[in-house]
């Protein structure tokens, strides 16, 4: 084998091992090789059990909307900046103070149960059946977290009860080429601390996993894929630039240095 066929397949095969390949850029795929349309069962996501530092907004309605003032002191968060000042922050030990009823500890309830223990509360203490109270509590907005190779990191919060991970991403303006999507990794809060676990958004059967639907103050790291790290190009035509590059600096070198 002569250098210039040696020459070419090293060159060659930089070229190819510095792109991304396709597989690794589409999400969701197939990989068991089934037909496509089978359904795929998804694991049911557990309701969210309030945690400290959370921010609630909690109201409370009537009949007569007169009866239940003092109770909507707060008034409506109806921005995050809103709900910062004017919700109910759940503090160190688990705790909210709410007008007239004064403290109650959340600490591990979901919103249902705060619900629940809200109106069972008023009706035993302040007012009968006749007044119909209805109750509303939810978490002031669903926060997470990205960081790493996305479009826009940082912290987000969207108005909805339950986001996936695709949901998350796609509203952070997506993962960048040269992102891992094969190893997302998922830090999540638990009582006894935080606990990480990567997935694998290639793979149709990451709707199974319990980290597809991510739970509030989730936080998302989208790793670098090692042709960032090269510097070589991450599609066909960088690549072939930067082989190019390479090629003619060397030419021009072994020229200049024949020439002397």
């Amino acid at each position: 084998m002569n250098k210039t066929t040696l020459c070419f397949l090293m060159l060659a095969g930089l070229f190819f091992t510095s792109c991304v390949p396709t597989k690794d850029l589409i999400y969701l795929q197939d990989k068991d090789n089934g037909a496509g349309n089978t359904p795929m069962s998804q694991v049911m996501s557990k309701p969210y059990r309030i945690q400290s530092n959370d921010i609630l907004t909690i109201a409370i309605k009537a009949i007569d909307e007169k009866l239940v003032t003092m109770f909507n002191i707060g008034g409506s968060a109806q921005t995050e900046e809103g709900a910062y000042f004017q919700g109910y922050g759940v503090d160190d030990h688990g705790n909210i103070r709410v007008p007239v009823l004064g403290e109650l500890n959340v600490l591990g309830y979901t919103t249902e149960e705060i619900r629940i223990k809200i109106e069972t509360l008023l009706l035993a203490e302040y007012f009968n059946k006749e007044a119909n109270i209805f109750v509303t509590v939810k978490l002031a907005g669903f926060r997470y977290t990205t960081m790493g190779e996305i479009g826009s990191s940082g912290s987000k919060v969207l108005y909805r009860d339950k986001v996936s991970i695709m949901e998350a991403i796609a509203n952070s303006g997506d993962i960048n080429i040269t992102g891992n999507r094969k190893e997302v990794v998922v830090m999540r809060q638990f009582p006894h601390g935080t606990e990480m676990h990567a997935i694998d958004l290639t793979d149709i059967n990451v709707m199974q996993s319990p980290y597809y639907y991510l739970q509030p103050n989730d936080f998302i790291y989208i790793k670098p894929l090692k042709q960032k790290s090269w510097g070589t190009g991450t599609t066909g035509i960088q690549s072939f630039t930067t082989i190019i590059s390479v090629l003619t600096l060397l030419i021009s070198t072994y020229l200049v240095f024949k020439s002397l």
